[in-house]
This record gives C-alpha cells, sequence and structure tokens, in this order.
C-alpha cells in the first residue's frame, strides 16, 4: 500500500502569543500520535510541527491512505452459556453475536479454548482498516481538544446559529494528501487547500497550497508568513545580532521574551532605534523592564553590559522606508520611559526610613499581621543570625538592612513594577546615604529568586535573605499554609530550596533547628513539619546534582543540622562504599539496626566487660574500643571521611561475632550486655551517615 505526506492546516485569528510555542508542539505530537495509534504511519514517519500567530499546522512524511486490516479474536462467552443441551445457538450467543454484527451462520466457525476452568466461545474477525479520511478526522479533534488551552471562547459559525467553542475563532482548514484534499471537517470548517497570507506584505491575500510539501516554500514566497516557529525564531536571532552589531554593540539576551516576540510576527524585520540620553539616568533596570515588557523590544547594551539609548524593535512589516515604523516606535516608548524617570525622581524625594511606618498599613496576610510586623520578626531573626555569625557588628548591619528591606514596595517605581522590588530598594539606599553593604543587602535578600541565581553578596545580605525566607517558611507553616500538590502560592518550595542553598554553599556553621528556634517556631508539630520539609527539598536537590539515591538516603535519613557539612558527609560516603570491607559492614549495620528495633528502650544496657564470653564478642569489643576514639576524633574534626575509614578495621571481628555469638539468649544479663555491645557499635558506625542505607 502506498503513502504520501500529509498536511493539516488550521488558520484562526492571533493566537496567545506566550502560548504559541506550547500550542503549536502540542497540536502536532497529538495529531501524529492519533495517526500513528490507528496504523496510519510507519516507523519513519517523521512530523514537522509549524505555529505562526495566525495557524497552527503540522506537515507528516509516509501517511498511508488507509491502515491495515486486523485480525481480532473478541471472547464471547461459556460454552455452557452459549449452547444448549443439543449443541444450538441459545439466544443470548445469538443476542451477542448480532451486536458484533455477525449472525447464527458463524457458529459452525467459532473456536473453543479453555479460559481459566471453563470453557469459552471466541470469534475470530478480521476489522477493516481506518481509511486516512476516518483516521484524519479522529485525530484532528483529539489533537484539538488535547490543546493545552486554560480557558476557550464560544463563537457563533456563519450560519447565524451554530457555534462552537475554541481559543480564538477559527475560519479556514487546509488537509493534503499529497495533491489530494482530504474530506474532512472541524470547527464548522471543511477541508480545502487554501489558507490567507499576510495581511499586508503579501501579493495575493489568498495561498492555494499545490501540495502538502510545498506548504512551506509557498507561504514564504506567496504568503510571505515564515510558517516554522523554530525557523522564525532562527531568522529574528540572526536579524538582532546583525543589527546591534552594526552598531558595535548587543542585544539583551532574553529568551522568554525570544519566545514571544516570535508569536507575534510572521514576517520578522529588525530595526534600529533610539530614545534621548537623559532617561539612561534612570537606573538601567527600570528603563530596560519598561521596554521589554511593555513593548517587546530588545534593548541594546554596550561590552560592559551598560545600557545604551539604543534598542531593537521586531516589526512584522518590511517596507521599502522603514522610517515611518521606527519613528512610531520611539514615538511609542517616550512616555514608558518618561513615566520611569517620573517615577525615580518622585520615589527619592521621601526616604526609605521614612517609608517604613507605612509599612503597618499594608496587610501581609489576614493571619499574619501587616507588613510591618512581618519586618520586625525577619529583623529580629537578622540580628540573631548575624550575632551568630560575625558578631555584633554584623548584627547592626543585618538589623539595619532587614529594617529597610522592605520600604521599597511603597515606591511608585515598584507599584509599577513589582519585578523591580530590592533592586530599587539598593538605588534609593544608596541616595539616602546608607552604606553599600546596607544597600546591597537590601536588594539582595530575595535572593536566591530562582534555580541557579546567584547568592547574596555579602555577610549582611546573607543573614537577611535566611531571615526572610526563614521566617516565611515559619509563618506559613505555622498557619497550615502548606504547598500542596503542584499549589505553592506562597513560593515555599523556592524559599526552602534558597535557604539550603545559602547554608550549603557558604558552608555557615549553623544548627537548622537552632534556626527554626531563632524563628520563634515553638509548636513541635509544625516544627517536624517543617523539618521534613527542609529534607525533603534536600534530598532532591542533592539527587539533581548527581548523587546517588543510596548516597543522599544515608546522609539525609541522618537529620545532619549543619547542612554545610552535607557534601563532605557525602564525599566520605562514596569514598566509604568503594572500599572492600563497605558491602560486608554495610549489611552488618542494617542486621544490627533490625534487632535493635526489636528491643524495648530500657533493654539494651550497657557493656559489661566481665560478662564478655565468647572469645568473638571480646575481640569485638577490643576493636571497637580501639576504631571508636579514631573514629570520633576524626568526626569531630569534620573528617568525615577518616572516620568512616577508620571503621574499616571492624569487619573481621563484627562477621566473626555474628558468626558464633548468639545474641538472643535466655540469660538476660548476658543478652543485655550483647545488646549493649551493638548498640555501640550501631551508634559509631551512623555517626556520619546510615550506613545501612548503603545496604543491597
Amino acid at each position: 500500500m502506498g503513502a504520501k505526506n500529509l498536511l493539516v492546516e488550521l488558520f484562526v485569528e492571533e493566537l496567545p502569543p506566550k502560548a504559541l510555542k506550547k500550542l503549536g508542539e502540542s497540536f502536532a505530537a497529538t495529531l501524529t500520535a492519533s495517526l500513528g495509534s490507528q496504523g496510519l504511519l510507519d516507523a519513519g514517519s517523521v512530523a514537522t510541527p509549524y505555529a505562526s500567530p495566525r495557524r497552527l499546522a503540522v506537515h507528516v512524511t509516509a501517511v498511508a491512505a488507509r491502515a491495515a486490516d486486523k485480525a481480532v479474536q473478541q471472547k464471547l462467552m461459556p460454552v455452557s452459556v452459549a449452547l444448549d443441551a443439543s449443541g444450538q445457538p441459545t439466544p443470548a450467543l445469538l443476542k451477542k453475536l448480532a451486536a458484533l454484527g455477525a449472525d447464527a451462520a458463524v457458529v459452525p466457525k467459532l473456536k473453543r479454548q479453555m479460559d481459566g476452568k471453563a470453557e469459552v466461545l471466541f470469534l475470530d474477525s478480521v476489522v477493516p482498516g481506518a481509511t486516512l479520511a476516518e483516521g484524519l478526522q479522529t485525530a484532528l479533534e483529539a489533537a484539538l481538544a488535547g490543546l493545552p488551552i486554560p480557558k476557550v471562547m464560544s463563537y457563533q459559525l456563519a450560519d447565524g446559529w451554530s457555534s462552537v467553542n475554541f481559543v480564538r475563532p477559527a475560519h479556514r482548514l487546509v488537509a493534503l494528501y499529497g495533491a489530494e484534499v482530504v474530506p474532512i471537517s472541524v470547527l464548522g470548517l471543511q477541508a480545502g487547500r487554501e489558507t490567507e497570507a499576510h495581511r499586508f506584505e503579501a501579493a495575493n491575500p489568498i495561498v492555494s497550497i499545490r501540495d502538502a510539501d510545498s506548504y512551506a516554500a509557498q507561504m514564504e514566497t506567496e504568503g510571505a508568513v515564515i510558517p516554522g516557529f523554530a525557523a522564525r525564531r532562527a531568522e529574528i536571532e540572526k536579524q538582532l545580532k546583525a543589527a546591534a552589531a552594526k552598531e558595535g554593540l548587543q542585544p539583551i539576551e532574553d529568551e522568554a521574551l525570544l519566545d514571544e516576540v516570535t508569536a507575534l510576527v510572521e514576517r520578522p524585520n529588525v530595526l534600529t532605534c533610539r530614545f534621548e540620553q537623559e532617561f539612561l539616568d534612570v537606573p538601567q533596570e527600570c528603563l530596560i523592564l519598561t521596554m521589554k515588557a511593555n513593548q517587546k523590544y530588545f534593548p541594546l547594551l554596550d561590552a560592559a553590559g551598560k545600557l545604551t539609548n539604543k534598542f531593537l524593535v521586531v516589526s512584522n512589516i518590511r517596507p521599502a522606508d522603514p522610517s515611518a515604523v521606527i519613528g512610531g516606535n520611539e514615538r511609542v516608548v517616550r512616555p514608558r520611559l518618561a513615566d520611569a524617570k517620573f517615577f525615580f525622581d518622585q520615589d527619592r524625594k521621601k526616604s526609605l526610613m521614612d517609608r517604613i511606618p507605612g509599612l503597618a498599613k499594608v496587610v501581609y496576610h489576614n493571619k499574619l499581621g501587616t507588613q510591618g510586623e512581618r519586618v520586625e520578626r525577619v529583623a529580629a531573626l537578622a540580628r540573631a543570625i548575624g550575632d551568630k555569625l560575625g558578631g555584633e557588628a554584623l548584627a547592626n548591619q543585618a538589623d539595619r538592612a532587614a529594617v529597610l528591606s522592605k520600604a521599597d514596595l511603597l515606591t511608585d517605581m515598584v507599584g509599577e513594577f513589582p519585578e523591580l522590588q530590592g533592586i530599587m530598594g539598593r538605588y534609593y539606599a544608596l541616595h539616602d546615604g546608607e552604606p553599600a553593604e546596607i544597600a546591597d543587602a537590601i536588594e539582595d535578600h530575595y535572593k536566591p529568586r530562582f534555580a541557579g541565581d546567584a547568592l547574596p553578596r555579602n555577610p549582611a545580605g546573607l543573614c537577611v535573605a535566611l531571615a526572610d525566607k526563614l521566617q516565611t517558611l515559619a509563618d506559613m507553616f505555622g498557619i497550615g499554609q502548606l504547598p500542596t500538590g503542584d499549589k505553592d502560592p506562597f513560593a515555599l518550595r523556592r524559599h526552602a530550596l534558597g535557604v539550603i542553598r545559602m547554608l550549603i554553599e557558604r558552608d555557615l556553621p549553623l544548627d537548622l533547628m537552632w534556626l527554626f528556634q531563632a524563628a520563634k517556631l515553638a509548636d513541635a508539630k509544625v516544627t517536624g513539619q517543617l523539618m521534613d520539609f527542609i529534607y525533603e527539598r534536600l534530598a532532591g536537590s542533592l539527587r539533581e546534582q548527581g548523587y546517588s539515591a543510596l548516597e543522599v538516603d544515608a546522609v539525609v535519613s541522618q537529620r545532619p543540622q549543619r547542612l554545610g557539612d552535607i557534601p563532605k558527609r557525602l564525599a566520605a560516603v562514596r569514598a566509604f562504599a568503594a572500599l572492600p570491607e563497605a558491602a560486608s559492614l554495610a549489611a552488618a549495620n542494617k542486621r544490627v539496626g533490625n534487632i535493635l528495633k526489636k528491643v524495648s528502650p530500657g533493654e539494651a544496657a550497657r557493656v559489661d566487660a566481665a560478662l564478655l564470653k565468647e572469645p568473638a564478642e571480646i575481640a569485638l569489643n577490643a576493636a571497637l574500643a580501639s576504631a571508636k576514639p579514631k573514629a570520633d576524633a576524626a568526626f569531630e574534626q569534620g573528617d568525615y571521611a577518616a572516620s568512616l575509614q577508620s571503621l574499616a578495621a571492624l569487619k573481621g571481628p563484627v562477621d566473626a561475632f555474628f558468626d558464633h555469638v548468639m545474641v538472643n539468649v535466655d540469660d538476660a544479663a548476658l543478652r543485655a550486655n550483647r545488646l549493649g555491645l551493638l548498640a555501640n557499635l550501631h551508634a559509631a558506625m551512623n555517626r556520619v551517615a546510615d550506613l545501612s542505607r548503603l545496604s543491597a
């Protein structure tokens, strides 16, 4: 059976730009998967997605005109029910056959097979393969139903009576199998070969697609549209770099902005514009954000990364004289920049310190009070952390930065651009005469804002960032606002990961329990929940960094309070696991743990040397007495690798003990003494990590 290539295009009104890439990928993937599941594709079929602001399309190679017929065997019913005593079909069997489109004539051909303990009748039949029209109709409906659209709109069809629901009104449907139109319909549209070209750039408004393979080329040449999302994005990126290089500058890198602009234009044309030099007196973060967020422009930076007064526009038209387009964009951006300058000038008329009383009027959470009260809690915790890490001097810096940290929330600039919180606080603090350390800490206390973000640059910023995140966690857990599933409105998972990163990467000498107590976490249940939450995030983060599940479980299961020790513990566990004695000791440790689990708390007594009778238990006690001090000394010095390696000498005595000594003897004193010996062994072996987790 021959195969041809297939093209399907749905032409619609402008699709949501931030969703276009996913819509195009989903449309192509779901439609192709449905065709494949119906047997209309072969192993070598390739799908190419297309997505532009006004169309979703897919080109699929090697599509069959009809799927192969399938031999199927259908289970009917037990013979005892299907046939009467004389072997004739019962009404029940005839009714079942009729439902399957068969009659009594097939009864002699039915197969008898044992199914469990009963003999059952089976019907062998051939199901005709789906035609392309049937299969494509099913696939297209599945593709539209599966689009990741949070909300659809309802609109009337041309008849004025019928209405359909879709993300945007659809106007044309193209379905070509080679050069033939496939007779399908969807959203009130009948498939054809005509689609619409670029609104302004094409010579003719309608493009008649010759065949499936000419789609992309015809759309570019006749329709003035680059239909492929990836191709259009690459073209924009190439033009941006070329235009910037011509000015000796570089465009700002923003993948999300590039995706969004790609979803806004069909025929990209990058143009260079400029604005007045005076606007550069405004912090560049403000100007960059207003140009990107409001206008979808690409600001240009110099070699030092400093903003210039030039920017790039991605236009959807290519006029011979672009001056009108350039002038229009320059006029549009000017009021935006003027607003930013006005906000900046007005905000500096009032100091951050003078804004602090206003925080008492801003509700943080109806169960947690105002932002002013929250700042007091954060400042107290930041001071405590600062005092612990650097004494009174750092405590004072952390306190000052924390007190000022949220004041910029009341400025006009942050009110207009919430993304600038902290960033503007730093500029305003410097304007107020605050030391650079304080100003930097105000900006940095939000860090890390996302995965891979930098940590605060100075100790004061570290103290405030830790305090802000920990206090948020303590407050939210305290009122029962825990993340559930994919819902985390207060970004508590991100806060927890930020705390973990700061404690580990800066190797801070701070215990988790001390931090919780400093954050005024008094409820034992809440403390336990938050502790579990932190360690779950820690385990996930370590696994993402490449540590094995066994290594992570061995270390994290011990709940080490000082997270800065985690990397050294993991390295020690990895080194220990490479020792020839490791597997045996890990298995023995697991066995000891299982024995001790069954012992009541008061039964495992201290070891009395006089009660040690068997040579193997005497030898183990002596070996432990020799190895434990070395392991403990190395542990106290933070040399976890040496601590674990000191235990390797216990392999022989431990193996001999389990070979020759019975622990659960009838003599209570002897049993307690041996359990005490095992308890000492277990405690010595598991200070760095739970070695039993390394046992397969």
